[in-house]
Protein backbone atom coordinates (compact mmCIF):
# COMPACT_ATOMS: atom_id res chain seq x y z
CA UNK A 1 0.00 0.00 0.00
CA UNK A 2 1.05 3.51 -0.68
CA UNK A 3 2.04 6.42 1.80
CA UNK A 4 -0.15 9.01 1.56
CA UNK A 5 -0.08 12.39 2.24
CA UNK A 6 -3.17 14.74 2.74
CA UNK A 7 -2.54 18.32 1.73
CA UNK A 8 -4.99 18.26 -1.07
CA UNK A 9 -8.37 17.08 -2.46
CA UNK A 10 -6.59 15.02 -4.86
CA UNK A 11 -4.67 13.35 -2.47
CA UNK A 12 -7.95 12.17 -1.19
CA UNK A 13 -8.95 11.41 -4.30
CA UNK A 14 -5.87 9.38 -4.86
CA UNK A 15 -6.56 7.42 -1.85
CA UNK A 16 -10.38 6.71 -2.20
CA UNK A 17 -9.23 5.04 -5.80
CA UNK A 18 -6.30 3.00 -4.43
CA UNK A 19 -9.23 1.62 -1.49
CA UNK A 20 -12.12 1.01 -3.72
CA UNK A 21 -9.22 -0.79 -6.59
CA UNK A 22 -8.39 -3.10 -2.92
CA UNK A 23 -12.34 -3.80 -2.16
CA UNK A 24 -12.50 -1.22 0.76
CA UNK A 25 -15.74 0.64 -0.76
CA UNK A 26 -16.75 2.23 2.61
CA UNK A 27 -13.10 4.06 2.73
CA UNK A 28 -13.51 5.13 -0.67
CA UNK A 29 -16.59 6.83 -0.21
CA UNK A 30 -15.16 8.11 2.86
CA UNK A 31 -12.20 9.75 1.33
CA UNK A 32 -14.11 10.89 -1.50
CA UNK A 33 -16.30 12.56 0.44
CA UNK A 34 -13.53 14.61 1.99
CA UNK A 35 -11.99 15.35 -1.29
CA UNK A 36 -15.34 16.83 -2.69
CA UNK A 37 -15.49 19.13 0.78
CA UNK A 38 -12.44 19.92 -0.39
CA UNK A 39 -12.52 21.01 -4.01
CA UNK A 40 -13.69 25.02 -4.55
CA UNK A 41 -15.73 23.76 -8.14
CA UNK A 42 -19.07 22.56 -7.45
CA UNK A 43 -19.81 20.57 -10.46
CA UNK A 44 -16.25 18.90 -10.02
CA UNK A 45 -17.46 17.80 -6.52
CA UNK A 46 -20.79 16.22 -7.78
CA UNK A 47 -18.54 14.30 -10.42
CA UNK A 48 -16.09 13.26 -6.94
CA UNK A 49 -19.42 12.07 -5.59
CA UNK A 50 -20.41 9.91 -8.61
CA UNK A 51 -17.59 8.39 -9.12
CA UNK A 52 -17.96 6.71 -5.55
CA UNK A 53 -22.22 6.40 -5.40
CA UNK A 54 -23.58 5.63 -2.09
CA UNK A 55 -24.89 7.70 0.85
CA UNK A 56 -22.93 9.85 2.89
CA UNK A 57 -21.79 7.75 5.40
CA UNK A 58 -20.57 10.54 8.02
CA UNK A 59 -21.87 11.06 11.34
CA UNK A 60 -22.02 14.35 12.23
CA UNK A 61 -22.91 15.95 15.08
Amino acid sequence: MALFTFNRAADYLDAAREMAATGRPTLARLLAEEAADRTPDPDTAARIRAEFPGHSLRQED
